[in-house]
């Protein structure tokens, strides 16, 4: 049995098999629209999500398959002191599959170690987001036709974004990616993610202008600034408007640079960038529910 904790849980070789089976999703759904009868998903979401939890809520209905759970701690025994361990002992007797969103960094890992039904981490706190990576790499494969060959930018909250870590961790896998980290000084990248590429050798700077950057970049990956982070409203409040990419600021990247965003977004993109045909951001929503179902079949060996 396996779970799925993070995107290195896969190699590039079973991503590959994956995205292949997500694309095939794609182009024939009602040859998948039974592969799930009779199974559940229990979606154990202690942390406000709309895309993630109706994301693997889409896909487990389009496979055919029913689902449980619960959208907030407070309407689970998790609000009468439950712990984790006891909480996944139990969804194990009702559920097939289990996907668990935790502001606690490494619950659903600890989840897995008591569990008899394979469980997917939904994210935990400012940690890892693997299906959100697994949302991005199909996205990029599927518009630019490789994962290889890229300069990637990553612009806002570098430090609490677990999307912009797991993505990171990702693509360093992939030959020839360099990256331009840009935020402000308080929400760089963390020093374990800067420690981890000269290791490895992966070419990057750190900047703060994201106008200086973006000529240079084949992809730009946006983040809010997370209020949910911060310890104080007033830096929050400094910060969270650092970033706003517009028409203006698009005029300066090149013509095929592709604009992916984990969403939800505040500020930080402008509508009206959205009609941009490089503003991917609600394609990749669609990416998510063909990614999730290809996971949820290959964890349940029902590829």
């Amino acid at each position: 049995m396996r779970h799925l904790m993070n995107p290195l849980d896969f190699t590039t070789e079973e991503l590959e098999q994956l995205f292949d089976l997500a694309d095939d999703i794609q182009a024939h759904p009602d040859k998948y629209a039974h592969k799930c009868e009779g199974k559940k998903l229990a979606t154990c979401f202690y942390e406000p999500s709309t895309r993630t939890r109706l994301s693997f809520e889409s896909a487990m209905l389009n496979l055919g398959g029913h689902v449980i759970g619960f959208s907030d701690a407070n309407s689970s025994s998790a609000a009468k002191g439950e712990s984790v361990s006891d909480t996944i002992r139990m969804i194990s007797c009702y559920a097939d599959i289990c996907a668990m969103r935790h502001p606690k960094e490494g619950a659903p890992m600890v989840a897995a170690t008591k569990s008899s039904i394979p469980v997917i981490n939904a994210g935990d706190g400012g940690h890892q987001h693997p299906t959100q990576t697994l949302t991005d790499l199909l996205t990029i494969r599927s518009l630019k036709g490789r994962l290889n060959n890229f300069t990637v930018g990553l612009c806002g909250d570098l430090k609490f974004g677990r999307t912009a870590h797991s993505l990171v961790n990702a693509l360093v896998r992939y030959d020839n990616i360099s990256f331009i980290f840009i935020s402000p000084e308080e929400l760089k990248i963390p020093s374990y993610l800067r420690d981890k590429l000269k290791e490895l050798n992966i070419p990057f700077k750190e900047v703060i202008r994201l106008e200086d950057s973006l000529p240079e970049l084949d992809l730009l990956y946006m983040t809010r600034v997370q209020r949910e982070r911060f310890f104080n409203e007033e830096d929050y409040v400094r910060l969270k408007d650092f970033y706003i990419l517009n028409k203006e600021k698009m005029k300066l990247a090149p013509e095929d640079m592709l604009v992916l965003h984990p969403l939800p977004r505040v500020n930080e993109i402008s509508v009206e960038v959205d009609e941009d045909p490089r503003a991917v951001y609600f394609k990749q929503v669609q990416y998510g529910v063909y990614v999730r179902m290809a996971l949820i079949l290959t964890l349940l060996e029902l590829a």
